[in-house]
């Protein structure tokens, strides 16, 4: 068993948890994992390129950062959105706004949905983390504190609220269940990274805090954002001029936060294991432990994403692949025959 918050192997195997399943991503290759209300598991996979081998600029230092924070925002709607769709349980109707929209700009309802669901998102982000803590800044700076008492009262807000919204996230049942998941996600990450075969008795002793998590990664921005802001504003001391500061930073504090997070990651030394302890901590907000249905789904995301999917496997309807045990999307499995469409 892996010990908890060590390092990780150079080569990463990302993932994220989904609607009822796993999605996993390999160097060339994302696969999506989701078990079906009838117990069945249903996979995807499609190749994938990293923004960096189309324009090798984009993974430099730092800006691999920048440009992998708005790739995984566009990214993770995209694969919730999947995995609702490959659950089958998808029947809300579009809103009349949606429609409308939709006709104006020429495109599908999925993706003006998308849009919108990313808008609402960027705008609950910048208000919950950059307006609120901003007006609690200037209301410190009105009580004639100096900057450096309002910057450090802002940044432990941002942390306050961060985490206060992933407790109340916890105490909603299906949100719960994709925290259950994001731990099976860990545990066969682990197991994966450990050399050990992917079977869900063999993922199950592992931790669900893992050091590459994004839920690590925001406490590092979080932590970065602070530090930058006591060296940038120190002379800024107006409302709009502070929100705007902490807007124009984002870009930076992205891109240095990235590259820590890859360097704790890597490293096993003991200033590394102290300095992710408490993004490990924050884990234990974000993950639940897992049961053997849902390690799984995860075995099957990393099998296929892997090793892609298993030769003449039978499909649904709707033409995702359909498998009924972890076993059969193991390399190197052959279905028999192909079975009926469910």
């Amino acid at each position: 068993m892996a010990k908890q918050g060590s390092a990780c192997p150079r080569v990463d195997i990302g993932g994220q948890a989904v609607m009822e399943g796993v999605m996993m991503k390999a160097p060339d290759a994302i696969a999506i994992a989701v078990r079906r209300p009838d117990d069945s598991i249903v996979v995807k996979r499609r190749d994938y390129a990293s923004p960096a081998k189309k324009h090798p600029w984009m993974g430099w230092p730092l800006v691999r950062g920048v440009v992998n924070l708005v790739t995984m925002l566009s990214f993770g709607m995209t694969t919730l959105q999947e995995s609702t769709e490959m659950l089958g349980v998808l029947d809300e109707e579009p809103t009349k706004f949606e429609k409308w929209l939709a006709a104006k700009l020429g495109k599908g309802i999925d993706k003006v949905v998308m849009g919108v669901a990313m808008v609402l998102a960027v705008v609950l982000s910048v208000g919950l983390f950059i307006l609120l803590p901003t007006a609690v800044e200037k209301g410190v700076l009105a009580l004639g504190a100096s900057v450096t008492a309002a910057t450090l009262i802002g940044g432990v807000v941002k942390i306050l609220i961060l985490i206060a919204y992933m407790i109340f996230c916890g105490f909603v049942p299906d949100v719960r269940r994709t925290f259950q998941y994001h731990g099976a996600e860990h545990k066969t990450v682990y197991c994966h990274e450990s050399g050990s075969p992917l079977t869900p008795e063999n993922c199950a002793p592992f931790t669900t805090l893992h050091p590459r998590c994004g839920t690590a990664f925001l406490l590092i921005v979080f932590i970065i954002s602070i530090a930058l802001s006591l060296v940038v504003g120190q002379n800024i001391h107006q409302f709009i001029w502070r929100f705007l500061m902490h807007l124009a930073l984002l870009p930076v504090v992205a891109g240095i936060s990235y590259e820590v997070l890859k360097g704790l990651a890597h490293s096993d030394s003991k200033a590394a294991r102290i300095l992710r302890w408490p993004g490990l901590q924050m884990q234990r907000l974000t993950t639940r432990q897992p049961d053997s249905k849902m390690l799984e789904c995860a075995i099957v995301a990393m099998n296929v994403a892997l090793h892609g999917l298993p030769e003449n496997a039978p499909k649904t309807e709707e033409g995702y692949t359909l498998l009924h045990s972890y076993k059969e999307s193991e390399p190197g499995y052959v279905f028999p025959d192909a079975e009926p469409q469910a």
